[in-house]
């Protein structure tokens, strides 16, 4: 027997029939909740809302999968677990090595070789193709979208700046950021190869 409320279920089985504003209040139902969770595991507010907006993409994405053999809220959290955990992965994989520490040998004395960190001519064109496909669907989205992720993501603003020029509460800007984000996510859905989405 489903463990999911009765709510949750009329708004997921909306959300897998294709009602996006079902999905929409689905995520404003549950955000507060997953956003206290990813805030508690980090301890920090600006990864916990980026936990929280990567989870709901990804709730967004699988929603069709959920076969509701566990509460709603169970599979957020363990979404939201998963994404705050691959992010302390990708935290670990990074490293940084001075230029001027010897490499190994016997008299630790061979040269450094450092590869040429310009893009080559493939990695160039598929970033100007991801970078004309952003500016394209971005174009799609309503204009007050366009302006928070903007500011967001290319003005490298914070939540509390947003607020303060927009005029809204912080949960509001947080709350529209992460709808704008899943909106971008579904015009680009198409080019999951490209975007390395899949």
């Amino acid at each position: 027997m489903s463990d999911v409320f009765p709510d949750d279920v009329i708004l997921i089985e909306r959300s897998q029939a294709g009602d996006r504003q079902a999905f929409d209040t689905l995520i404003r139902k549950h955000e507060k909740r997953a956003y206290m969770y990813a805030y508690r595991l980090t301890s920090n507010a600006e990864i916990a809302s980026d936990i929280v907006s990567d989870a709901f993409v990804r709730i967004f994405n699988a929603l069709g999968n959920f076969r509701g053999q566990s509460a709603f809220t169970t599979w957020l959290y363990r979404i939201i677990t998963n994404c705050y955990l691959d992010l302390k992965k990708k935290d670990k994989s990074k490293f940084q090595v001075s230029l001027d520490a010897p490499v190994g040998g016997d008299g630790g004395d061979a040269p450094r070789q450092v590869e040429d960190p310009s893009n080559k001519p493939d990695e160039l064109s598929e970033r100007n193709e991801r970078e004309r496909m952003v500016q394209q669907a971005l174009k799609k989205l309503p204009e007050y979208q366009q302006t928070m992720l903007t500011m967001f993501h290319v003005d490298n603003l914070t939540y509390d700046e947003i607020a303060e020029i927009l005029d809204l509460p912080i949960g509001t800007v947080k709350s529209r950021l992460n709808r704008a984000r899943l909106g971008l996510r579904e015009l680009l859905a198409e080019s999951l190869e490209l975007f390395d989405l899949a």
